[in-house]
């Protein structure tokens, strides 16, 4: 037998067995692996009456086809806008008839300028009370929640009204959250995700106290009155990019007659915040044939009218890049951003630094490290089954009228358009140019890059980032 073992080329060799009559497996031979044969079972299971035939030699499986998951858009049920619009709007709100303690959340300098004077006297002719809470500051943090929460508490709204840039809307949010759940953790609410829609911790429901809220932006850039983002700082000084679609507004009013009296420096960065999330909505893995065209549009509306909104303060011009901005906020709330974010959430929480100046340096560098064809890792996700980000980069760009023979070319345009676009508004193209000092950003690279790679906006970045490529990104976005 076992000569006869060794010169005949099988995987099994069985004698004297069922399965020697092609019956692989059952109560006979518990520890034979498993085979193909030919012939009956023990059991009957495939035993013949009549010949054994072809058809009987075929080896026919039913296998599962892949079927994309569901995806979702999901904006405010309701955006009103074009200039002086506000009044309207809020005529629309009183006539709902459950709208009766309107809690106003917003910062001082809104104040000053007479915009919450003005929310204020529509209020009061439509009939309804409201109170105001405008202590928000600049980067909200868990103290300014607390205070916004305590004040809800003691007026008790049923609807809140967030007017502002990003900080008092974004604050608003998060106020609203802690009112109505006043035991949920934000180290909990900003745990990260198992999937780019599924959440390691669930985000608790609200409506229970403030049914409505309506958010007003005074500047172009965050978008926040679309999207179901808020960024709040916590108590160890961590900047915590939160997601919910339950925070998504019920109301946004794009009026840009807010806008006129912005400064050219906040109307640079926050123009060029806006044009981080047009194009990083288009690259995102996450980005589908809903998005896109927001993205695309959005990003021709800034590009256009961000340099005569920053020169010349037109109002059409500043009424075109305020819509710009909201339209890249339909977008990113749907396809999400990236690590130019990610980054930016990172530096500018070390360095105090505004949001969308930080962005606007980081973009170039992000993107030469995004446009290849072969990454070190291509971020999974359903929908994303090759790197494309390249192939959108130069689309962005021939929609913009770049030149190039190829997409690399084309891609290398779109950078230096954007870098253009920096100098044109002021802005330096690196953080040394900036002022920041070499050995204190060296030092807090690898802190910042760790941070960045664990921030939400990754996941959706086309590229995987590693540790050690976000701190090359880094070095190149200090040294230029």
């Amino acid at each position: 037998m076992r000569k006869f073992a060794n010169m005949i080329p099988a995987f099994h060799l069985m004698c004297n067995m069922p399965t020697a009559f092609g019956a692989i497996g059952t109560a006979f031979n518990f520890h034979v692996d498993p085979s193909m044969t030919l012939g009956v079972g023990s059991i009957g299971g495939s035993s013949l009456s009549g010949s054994l035939t072809p058809f009987h030699l075929l080896d026919i499986k039913t296998l599962a086809e892949r079927q994309e998951h569901m995806e979702w858009i999901k904006n405010p049920p309701a955006l009103y806008f074009n200039r002086n619009c506000t009044e309207e709007a809020l005529g629309d709100l009183a006539k709902k008839g459950t709208c009766q303690r309107i809690m106003i959340v917003t910062d001082k300098t809104m104040t000053s300028l007479g915009y919450v004077e003005r929310i204020k006297n529509s209020l009061q002719g439509q009939g309804m009370s409201f109170s105001v809470f405008d202590d928000v500051n600049p980067d909200p943090d868990m103290n300014c929640i607390r205070a916004g929460v305590q004040a809800c508490n003691t007026f008790r709204p049923d609807t809140m009204i967030c007017i502002g840039g990003g900080s008092p809307i974004d604050a608003g949010k998060f106020i609203r959250v802690q009112y109505e759940n006043p035991n949920v953790s934000i180290d909990d609410l900003a745990a990260r995700f198992i999937e780019i829609r599924k959440r390691t911790n669930e985000f608790p429901e609200h409506g229970k106290k403030i049914h409505t809220v309506v958010c007003i932006p005074t500047t172009s850039g965050t978008a926040s009155e679309v999207t179901p983002f808020s960024v709040v700082t916590d108590d160890d000084g961590n900047k915590l990019p939160l997601f919910s679609y339950n925070m998504t507004p019920d109301i946004a009013i794009v009026d840009s007659s807010y806008t006129v009296q912005l400064p050219k420096t906040l109307v640079a960065h926050a123009g060029l915040d806006a044009i981080t999330h047009a194009i990083e909505s288009f690259v995102s893995v996450v980005a589908n044939d809903f998005t896109k065209p927001l993205s695309k549009k959005s990003l021709k509306l800034l590009i256009d009218n961000l340099q005569s909104s920053y020169h010349h303060g037109d109002e059409k011009s500043r009424e075109l890049v305020h819509h710009g901005s909201t339209i890249a906020g339909l977008a990113f709330s749907n396809s999400f951003l990236g690590v130019c974010h990610s980054l930016s959430h990172k530096v500018g929480a070390e360095f105090h630094l505004p949001h969308g100046l930080t962005n606007a340096i980081l973009l170039p560098y992000v993107m030469e490290y995004n446009a290849v064809e072969n990454p070190t890792r291509m971020t999974a996700y359903p929908t994303y089954d090759h790197p494309q980000s390249l192939e959108r980069y130069a689309e962005l760009a021939k929609y913009l009228n770049c030149k190039g023979n190829n997409n690399k070319e084309l891609a290398k345009e779109l950078v230096n358009k954007l870098q253009n676009l920096n100098i044109e508004l002021e802005v330096p193209l690196s953080f040394k140019e900036y002022g920041i000092n070499e050995e204190e950003f060296m030092k807090l690279i690898p802190k910042m890059a760790i941070g960045a790679f664990d921030d939400q906006c990754s996941p959706a970045n086309p590229r995987f980032p590693l540790v050690n490529e976000l701190e090359e990104v880094l070095k190149k976005s200090y040294y230029g």
